[in-house]
């Protein structure tokens, strides 16, 4: 029997109840962009994500074989009672891309790719691997032995592989120069602790392999070592020792470090290792291969008088207008391929990035949005599309071109369902879904769906701020000092100087490719009096939660152990309390078979995590597990007095109810938090740190227009207190309530980082001399949906 024709137009969702889902019902029309909104918290991800897109994936997953599922991650069934009308879902996230120091904004696109083939079809002299042109595959020499089993005859042949990689720099681009003095001091013996590098401490295994080398004497102070024990020391070549009873590989320490921790990413370090590294090593480029990353070889072939590595550093604008101009019809389709993937930067205003930028440099905005370009040229249809805040990082200049491709998608017979808080995204919805009325226990519920038109009159709390619109500050803060940046150069920097306000709300905005965030991560993320917030995702794993991501699950624990007399590690999950049989997740994930795996409470501690023996224990009545279960709120009053006091927790807790997360359990997975959750925890986590100046990029990724009030009346309160605050934002809200504006642009690329406006918001509305004055003007003047 056919399905209806309600049932093909339509995805049903039926009782779900996937994290904070109150048992929802809805129905969400296909071939429509379809908008959920809501504070955050309220749902929107748990239902689209967790429930919509994780079911369509699950039931894929199903049509492969045993074997390949086999190879696949496990995806658990959501607990809703029925789905239909399910189409594929393509899901495109707030995931971070790669930080590799070997990963661009070519080699994550593709289009690296089809430009190693184009050049080895179309260049000359000619090269005929793709490999020859890739900077992360080294040229080699491979020996290979055949024998005629018959005759016995011995053939020996060597192949040259081809490959990209510069020998100097291994296709990094960069060389560090190191200062030596920063690595040590002179003045003492490694016995006495000259190393300096972290994790080199007397007894590590890095200070034993050169105190024990016998090629140095560790009582001796290093500033007497002989030119050889330096040489030593410092450059040796690797060579195999023996020490002890073990073979060993002895190397120089900076030969040793360049490999190791000076190779790695820095983004990824942790503070003090990075504050280390930046003391320490200097990065410059390659004179071998002048930053191209490619070897002598690669860098021959040309197109027209370009190499390969001329049109990786160039911007995709100019890139695009040299593809079109290229004559060679054997290569037509590939030109017309790569002609597509460029567009699509341009349409989602990346235009100005290079195939060669480094995507460990990209914000947060230019990250997710570079992961569009590969669906934007999609020929497949009747997918389901999930995005989840496409926004983040646009400037509101640029929010048009991501409506127009959004709508572009839903065009060619997609479904596209958005989780957003933009208004102009909001308006442009097809159809719109509000999950609430609250956060956490208090929402997943539906409070409105149907039209832009039928929302006006909803009463929502979208519907409200929405007619709200936005005022400027007028009365201002007058700074108590400046923060001066002088020749800031990084990435399309123009040798830029700029004064930063203290003791005041200060805003650093711009269009998208401006130079904001370079300014930000380059010139004051180095700075030791300051603290930087930026979008890196939550360090912990899947078993980590609020409070042990805050720092106060060991206070908690202590408290508990003082309290029955007992060692703290019994109140942890993960350790000497957990529950054997979960393994203090209070879940158990069962293998059914190769087909899929899900996920049910653990009937031994019944989801509680805990051995039956700790619950026993008790502080002023409560269980851990019931401590765990309590929202910030309740949790305030529970450590503010009597046997369980802990004004240290009580502090951090104070901080999460300020940013807008008193509805957060303690215990809460941090897998299961929204967007906006994840970024207002680590707000609140980085704000109990003593420093006073604090840079923030993008504060407001993930939240709703509500929650944004609630965190600016935050930074007020932290500014009145002594505190300084950068903000790196595009929120209309945010910018209308700074003290200061600094405007970079006037476009981005080349044609940005340059100082544009200086001044308050009154003056920017008034001057109207910049793109971000003519959005914040207009968005003034809206009021109504």
């Amino acid at each position: 029997m056919a399905k209806s024709s309600t049932t093909m137009e339509q995805i049903r969702v039926l009782g779900a109840r996937e994290n904070n889902l109150q048992n929802l019902s809805i129905t969400i029309p296909k071939h429509a962009l379809t908008v959920f909104v809501g504070v955050s918290g309220s749902g929107k991800s748990s239902l689209v994500f967790d429930t919509v897109a994780a079911e369509s994936r699950r039931l894929i997953n199903e049509t492969y074989s045993s074997f390949v599922q086999g190879f696949m991650p496990p995806v658990s069934r959501p607990d809703v009672d029925a789905l239909d009308g399910l189409t594929a879902a393509i899901i495109v996230g707030q995931d971070s891309v790669g930080r590799s120091p070997r990963s661009t904004v070519g080699t994550m696109t593709d289009l690296d790719s089809m430009m190693r083939i184009l050049f080895s079809r179309a260049a000359t002299p000619r090269l005929e691997s793709p490999r020859a042109f890739s900077f992360n595959i080294s040229p080699f020499l491979a020996n290979a032995v055949t024998v005629d089993q018959g005759s016995g005859k011995v053939e020996e042949k060597t192949y040259d592989v081809a490959g990209g990689m510069c020998p100097k720099c291994e296709g990094l681009g960069q060389i560090s120069d190191v200062d030596v003095d920063a690595l040590f001091d002179r003045t003492k013996s490694l016995a006495d602790g000259a190393l300096k590098v972290p994790g080199y401490h007397v007894g590590s295994y890095g200070y034993r392999l050169y105190a024990t080398s016998g090629l140095l004497d560790p009582d001796r102070p290093i500033e007497t070592f002989s030119d050889q024990q330096r040489r030593d020391f410092l450059y040796s070549e690797p060579r195999k020792l023996k020490v002890g009873h073990y073979n060993v590989t002895y190397e120089g320490l900076v030969p040793r470090l360049q490999k190791g921790l000076f190779a790695k990413e820095r983004s990824s370090m942790q503070p003090h290792i990075r504050a280390f590294v930046e003391r320490t090593v200097t990065l410059v480029t390659c004179n071998m291969c002048e930053g191209t990353r490619l070897n002598e070889s690669a860098r021959a072939p040309r197109i027209d008088g370009l190499n390969i590595a001329d049109l990786s550093a160039m911007e995709v604008n100019d890139l695009l207008t040299w593809i079109k101009e290229v004559d060679r019809p054997e290569v037509k389709p590939l030109l017309s391929t790569i002609e597509v993937a460029l567009q699509g930067f341009i349409d989602i205003g990346l235009g100005y990035l290079s195939l060669s930028r480094a995507t460990s440099t990209l914000s947060g905005g230019e990250a997710q949005r570079s992961k569009l370009i590969r669906y934007l040229s999609s020929p497949l249809t009747d997918i389901t599309y999930v995005f989840d805040e496409p926004t983040a990082g646009l400037h509101a200049s640029d929010v048009t071109k991501l409506i127009q491709m959004l709508r572009g998608l839903r065009d060619k017979g997609n479904t596209v369902l958005v989780i957003e808080h933009k208004p102009d995204v909001i308006r442009a919805a097809d159809h719109i879904i509000e999950l609430g009325p609250g956060a956490g226990v208090d929402g997943g519920r539906l409070c409105f769906e149907g039209s832009v038109g039928a929302l006006a009159s909803a009463g929502t709390l979208t519907s409200t701020v929405l007619h709200e619109g936005l005022s400027l500050k007028t009365r201002v803060r007058k700074p108590k000092g400046m923060l001066e940046l002088r020749n800031a150069r990084s990435h399309n920097l123009h040798d830029i100087n700029v004064d930063l306000p203290l003791g005041v709300l200060a805003v650093i905005t711009g269009v998208a490719g401006s130079g904001k965030s370079s300014l930000v991560e380059e010139c004051l993320a180095v700075r030791e009096d300051v603290t930087v917030i930026d979008q890196k995702p939550l360090r912990g794993g899947s078993r980590s939660f609020p409070a042990t991501y805050c720092d106060i699950m060991t206070p908690i624990r202590k408290t508990f152990a003082k309290a029955n007399n007992v060692s703290a590690s019994l109140f942890s999950p993960n350790s000497e309390g957990a529950c054997p049989t979960c393994n203090g997740t209070g879940v158990i994930f069962t293998d059914l078979g190769l087909t899929t795996s899900s996920g049910l409470t653990c009937d031994e501690c019944d989801g509680k995590r805990f051995r039956d023996s700790v619950l026993d224990h008790t502080l002023a009545g409560h269980t851990i597990s019931k401590v765990l279960d309590m929202p910030v709120d309740e949790a305030v009053t529970f450590f503010a007095s009597g046997q369980a006091k802990v004004p240290k927790v009580v502090a951090v807790l104070n901080r999460l109810r300020d940013v807008g997360l008193g509805y957060l359990a303690l215990g809460q997975p941090l897998s299961t938090l929204s967007g906006g959750e994840r970024q207002r925890l680590k707000l609140a986590s980085e704000l109990t740190t003593k420093r006073r100046i604090y840079v923030l990029d993008e504060p407001t990724t993930g939240l709703h227009p509500t929650d944004v009030h609630v965190l600016l009346e935050m930074f007020d309160t932290l500014v009145d207190t002594g505190h300084s605050l950068i903000i790196v934002e595009h929120n209309e809200a945010v910018i209308a309530h700074a003290d200061w504006i600094i405007d970079l642009g006037p476009g981005a690329g080349c044609d940005g980082g340059r100082i544009v406006f200086e001044g308050t918001p009154e003056a920017l509305v008034k001057e109207k001399s910049t793109t971000t004055a003519k959005y914040l003007a207009a968005a003034i003047a809206k009021r109504t949906v």
